[in-house]
């Protein structure tokens, strides 16, 4: 379900990680708009480098907490930009990895922005060094 219309980017991505906490995927997809994008600039050969579209996301994430057990987003910093509707976001994400049971620990920037309580566009640079910890290398299965 969406957030109201004039929920700001910062409030959103607040709520998207709590959901993420959570483990609410479907909770997390559905804050996007249908037609939203999510590019990942730093992927390395065989992982997705953009997605197009809420059942794209979707598919993307659908196992992510097979995969991942999110514990906590410390540092996380959220600066606002000349646009209302856009932030940068720095964080961290750390758990551990469903598979091995290994510390997780993965370093994020990411560029999003929002319209009308839902995600348009998100761009996340994460740390591509992470994808070569053991548990990490399942390709497209949106290990992120």
């Amino acid at each position: 379900m969406p957030m109201p219309p004039h929920t700001s980017a910062e409030e959103l991505y607040r709520h998207s990680l709590r959901l993420l906490l959570d483990k609410d995927i479907a909770g997390w997809v559905g804050l996007w708009a249908e037609d939203g994008v999510m590019e990942f600039p730093f992927a390395p050969p065989g992982w997705p480098g953009r997605l197009e579209g809420r059942d794209a996301i979707a598919a993307y994430m659908r196992d992510y907490p097979d995969h991942i057990d999110l514990h906590g987003f410390p540092e996380l910093r959220i600066h606002r930009t000349a646009s209302p509707w856009t932030i940068v976001v720095e964080m961290r994400g750390v758990g551990r990895l469903v598979e091995t049971g290994a510390p997780f620990d993965m370093t994020y920037i990411a560029v999003v922005s929002a319209r009308e309580g839902r995600f348009t566009s998100y761009r996340d640079y994460w740390n591509p060094l992470a994808v070569q910890q053991p548990g990490l290398d399942f390709a497209g299965s949106g290990a992120r």
